[in-house]
């Protein structure tokens, strides 16, 4: 998938579905955010934190910076993320979006990277691989999220690309 086009559209359906669990998460009782249960993760505010610092970290992948230089930024930020309320971290979901958005509308989608991942090794990729790996990343968490709302006996929300090809 090197078609920039189709690539953005992917990332557009990845900033709506972490919108819409965001919304969802918004109309649960606040304590649901940070309460600590037996999980992969031990809250689903770590998860969702998880998600916007994988976010962060790989468009800083994206924009030139090694693997290091952008977990050691994402680490920076992991605690101040953590304890954000959900109304704060539909904010800086947000404007992380539009920052990477902007950013991936000048970026050639084929050009190559190389990411230097200290447990895997080196792999040349694209950046469109990596924007769809951002995208695939997300789903899997959003699914930790939507077992761990029904864990603590609450509901999730609908987030599948079908629905998004509905939305617009």
């Amino acid at each position: 998938m090197n078609h920039p086009e189709q690539v953005l559209e992917m990332y557009n359906y990845h900033a709506w579905a972490n919108g819409v669990i965001i919304d969802r998460l918004n109309e649960l009782p606040q304590h649901i955010y940070h309460k600590e249960i037996q999980s992969g993760f031990s809250s689903v505010s770590k998860v969702l934190s998880h998600i916007y610092l994988t976010d962060y970290a790989w468009f800083d992948i994206i924009s030139g910076k090694s693997m290091d230089e952008a977990m050691a930024s994402s680490n920076q930020l992991r605690e101040e993320v953590e304890k954000k309320s959900i109304e704060e971290m539909k904010k800086i979901f947000i404007d992380l979006f539009e920052r990477n958005k902007a950013l991936l509308s000048t970026e050639d989608m084929k050009k190559v990277i190389v990411v230097d991942n200290p447990y895997a090794g080196l792999l040349e990729t694209s950046i469109s691989e990596s924007v769809l790996h951002v995208v695939t990343h997300g789903s899997y968490h959003r699914g930790n999220i939507a077992t761990m709302l029904r864990q603590m006996g609450h509901t999730s929300v609908m987030q599948d690309y079908g629905l998004y090809l509905y939305s617009k």
